[in-house]
């Protein structure tokens, strides 16, 4: 055997190992672990969808590129209540069926225009589960993206405190 062709098995077995725990990914699962809430691949990518439609992209990242659903899944993990944790929940599930009914397809597959148009009409519903979590996602999706790093970094000027000496400011 020569050193090409051991070289060449070596880079082949090095390059399966590393490609292999990507072939045994659980499908259905969502790709953040949560320790309270279960959510399944489906819900996650209908949540994506939801902080898409909520921050566009546009000259700047939207929700989706900023991963502001998985931000919104671990707030509400880690910081709410086992009930607001089982509201959030049903909440998604009823988002799901009623954007379903009200749209006849899935939210995810529908055009921006449609589902804006379809978020403005939330707060007639009557549905108490859908509109909590709504409002918690809304609010939570805002706050990742106010604390994202692309908005601390490029959007937000930082002056050190106590900033600077003004000698004519009015007394």
């Amino acid at each position: 055997m020569n050193r090409r062709a051991a070289l060449r098995t070596l880079l082949y077995i090095a390059g399966g190992t590393l490609v292999l725990p990507a072939c045994f990914r659980e499908s259905g699962k969502a790709s953040i672990d949560l320790t309270n809430l279960s959510i399944t691949e489906s819900d996650e990518q209908l949540l994506a969808e939801l902080t898409e439609t909520l921050i566009p992209a546009t000259d700047t990242p939207g929700g989706k590129e900023l991963l502001l659903h998985l931000f919104v899944l671990k707030m509400v993990d880690d910081c709410h209540t086992p009930e607001e944790q089982e509201q959030f929940t049903k909440g998604l599930s009823a988002f799901s069926s009623w954007s379903r009914k009200e749209l006849g397809a899935e939210f995810t597959v529908a055009d921006a225009d449609r589902r804006t148009a379809l978020l403005s009409k939330i707060d007639d519903n009557v549905d108490e589960d859908l509109k909590q979590f709504f409002s918690t996602t809304k609010r939570r999706a805002i706050q990742g993206y106010l604390n994202s790093q692309y908005v601390m970094t490029n959007l937000v000027k930082y002056e050190l405190i106590p900033g600077r000496y003004n000698g004519y400011a009015p007394v």
